[in-house]
């Protein structure tokens, strides 16, 4: 079955790629499901506890630590890892045993035992030398929260050692639960969290940063649903529904609104006319996003559902990215009807979170990984491929929306990261697990909802018991899929292995060294027969080729950093500004340095209006890539967009390099027509004109709303 986006499949699957990403993505056998019943019983009974709602979740999980750290884990034939009453264990047919050992600080070391020797710090009871021992990988779990269970279960497979509590000296790796900043005193080693992660996926930023590439490449970016933000482009809303509604009275569009700072699906709701919108009515006026809602989404047994996929960003320069072969699909418990008045509010119907959906008596929690409210990613695509669906289609145009997102969200976090650890600083390096949660249309082309920069890792759900009273009891979906992606990125943060490489203030040292982990190393430590495979798949730089002409903006936030000037900061200054007019000698008889303060002031005040109440305003990078573009429109007025951004790129950085400005590296220079696909791209109307300063307001106002409000962008 082919559907649309002929060229996503072709670039992911194009030069150098061996094998097709639905192939590399194929995920383990299931198990039957009596025994995973037998063994979630097994579980249930060594995991599960009771609380009541008054109780702190913290102060429960340093319970279910005591009762861990006195039992060992075992591998069950899923390859997932599972509590057992046993003391030894067994790893099936290997014919090895493994003993539990508990130190002093309750974490749980674990040691290879053949026969009745003891290999503990490589001596045996004699006291004679086994050979030397690599150093156990530290890592310090004490701001971990909401994915501590997780993360004890893959730390325990890999043999290293877990500080709880923290740690006097420094750890390998700090595992964060929120954001970098939960732990303002690290200066080295490695954090799970970028700077600025959170302040990105904001619904707002992330809107921001996806219409900039959308202006750009529109049609490469047509995964996103057209939004607006709210309370500023309200009147652009409401004139654009409203001049819809006029040419076509047969048109009743659905719109999503979600609030800028919501999860779990806090505050979501649909609307059909912008009066009807609440961030806009009463005192308080709320900053959300608008949408357009996709009214026909693929439905499997009636019901709505949307995908839950794992990113590892591995570093940013040079960007490196890794996608889970395995996911979560997450189902609505109310059968799906089109948006009509009478169900708006059906939560159940038309919104698939998790949080909320848990909630309906229909919720189904389920032993089984192809039933239930919520089941692997591996189980639909199975099912879609039953019914002849292009399976490695789907993979391939997922892979390139995940792809084309994360350069989206790239040049922002470089201005958060230099902010935080500026060159020369003496700083950690930062990976962090993304989720991306991803909708298919019934034409199965996927649509990106949002991005969750703190994922929940829990491996167990509340079971109501009696009233208040609550156990909790392991999610054998949630374990079998979050437990491998916990496990396998910090095998791929080993120090052992980074040493290998140098290591920038970014992560690795080029994208050439990119780094695999070292089975020969894993089976010298006895790792190799206990540890599945990766299943974590590397997608950049591996499709470099194809998708590098999208980082133009890239370029520009790397202009934009050369001329901040203070180390530390993320704006730009009205001198920083004229410094870089100047040297890039973008001032001429037509557009003297004064016209550069007066657009400098009003893009800037512009953008700091509603945020800063200060009497020294300065340009962020989002302003800064408008005045770009304002400059491009002005200088190569006869070109489309992306031409005049492109060739206005050349000639700065042209003009910087030819400076002799050597302590600062030229950025790459991506070549914009490498994809075939791009010649076929329109470009957003041209700006000649002084009085069309506000570019964005602009070009927005003169591109209509599409019929595809209705759901049906089958492009």
């Amino acid at each position: 079955m082919k559907g649309p986006g002929e060229a996503a499949e072709t670039e992911a699957s194009g030069e150098g790629h061996q094998s097709s990403p639905a192939s590399e993505s194929s995920v383990q056998a299931d198990v039957s499901p009596t025994s995973r019943r037998d063994i979630s019983r097994s579980s249930i009974n060594e995991r599960s506890r009771s609380k009541s709602r008054s109780k702190a979740d913290g102060q429960e999980r340093h319970v279910n630590g005591r009762q861990v750290s006195d039992l060992t884990a075992h591998r069950s034939v899923a390859g997932v890892y599972r509590v057992s009453n046993e003391q030894n264990l067994q790893v099936k047919g290997t014919g090895k045993i493994f003993k539990a050992k508990s130190a002093a600080n309750g974490h749980v070391e674990s040691c290879q035992r053949q026969t009745e020797e003891k290999c503990e710090h490589g001596v045996k009871e004699d006291g004679n030398k086994v050979g030397k021992k690599r150093r156990s990988v530290t890592v310090d779990s004490s701001k971990a929260k909401t994915s501590l269970e997780a993360l004890k279960l893959s730390i325990r497979q890999l043999k290293w050692k877990e500080f709880p509590i923290g740690r006097r000296t420094a750890c390998d790796i700090y595992w964060h639960g929120v954001s970098f900043h939960d732990n303002e005193n690290i200066v080295s080693g490695q954090v799970n969290k970028f700077p600025g992660m959170i302040e990105m996926l904001r619904k707002i930023n992330l809107s921001r940063a996806v219409r900039t590439m959308q202006e750009l490449f529109p049609e490469e970016y047509n995964f996103y649903p057209r939004s607006w933000i709210l309370p500023e482009e309200y009147q652009l809303f409401s004139t654009q529904v409203r001049l819809l509604k006029d040419n076509d009275s047969t048109l009743k569009p659905t719109f999503i609104v979600k609030p800028d700072n919501g999860s779990q699906g806090d505050g979501i709701y649909l609307i059909r006319d912008p009066a009807d919108l609440r961030v806009i009515s009463g005192s308080q006026v709320k900053q959300a996003v608008v949408q357009e809602y996709i009214q026909k989404p693929l439905l499997i047994d009636k019901l709505k559902f949307d995908i839950r996929l794992y990113v590892l960003v591995r570093s940013l320069e040079p960007l490196e990215m890794y996608i889970a072969k395995e996911g979560l699909t997450r189902f609505c418990t109310e059968p799906y009807q089109e948006p009509s008045q009478k169900n708006l509010s059906h939560v159940f119907m038309h919104l698939t979170n998790y949080s909320l959906n848990v909630h309906s008596g229909n919720f189904v929690h389920s032993d089984s990984c192809n039933t239930g409210s919520k089941r692997t990613f591996s189980s639909v695509l199975y099912r879609l491929g039953s019914k002849g669906v292009d399976i490695k289609k789907v993979w391939s145009d997922i892979i390139a929306l995940v792809i084309k997102t994360v350069i989206a969200l790239v040049p922002e976090l470089k201005v958060h990261y230099q902010a935080d650890i500026p060159p020369g600083k003496p700083g950690p390096t930062c990976f962090q697990i993304l989720g991306f949660d991803i909708l298919l249309m019934k034409n199965l082309k996927p649509i990106l909802l949002e991005v969750n920069s703190n994922p929940s890792m829990r491996i167990e759900h509340e079971q109501e018991v009696s009233p208040g009273v609550f156990e909790y009891v392991p999610s054998l979906v949630d374990e079998e899929v979050k437990v491998g992606v916990i496990r396998d990125t910090l095998r791929l943060m080993d120090p052992a292995q980074r040493k290998q490489y140098g290591v920038t203030n970014f992560g690795v040292g080029s994208p050439e060294d990119a780094i695999v982990v070292d089975a020969e190393r894993d089976e010298k430590e006895g790792l190799a027969d206990s540890l599945p495979s990766l299943c974590l798949k590397q997608v950049f730089p591996k499709y470099t080729k194809q998708f590098n002409y999208l980082r133009v903006v890239e370029r520009i936030a790397t202009i934009f950093l050369r001329f901040l000037g203070v180390k530390g900061t993320m704006r730009l200054g009205p001198t920083g500004f004229r410094t870089f007019i100047r040297n890039c000698k973008l001032s001429n008889s037509s557009f003297s340095m004064a016209s550069a303060d007066i657009l400098y002031i009003d893009i800037t005040q512009r953008e700091c209006f509603a945020f800063i109440v200060s009497k020294s305003i300065r340009m962020g990078l989002h302003a800064f890539i408008e005045a770009f573009f304002y400059l491009a429109a002005r200088r190569f007025k006869a070109l489309p967009l992306r031409e005049q951004v492109v060739s206005l790129l050349e000639v700065c950085e042209s003009s910087i390099d030819g400076q002799g400005h050597g302590e600062k590296p030229r950025p790459h220079r991506s070549n914009t027509n490498a994809n075939p696909a791009s010649a076929h791209c329109s470009a957003p109307p041209t700006l000649n004109s002084p009085a069309l300063m506000r570019r964005h307001q602009y070009h927005r106002q003169h591109q209509p709303l599409q019929p595809s409000a209705k759901g049906n962008t089958d492009n």
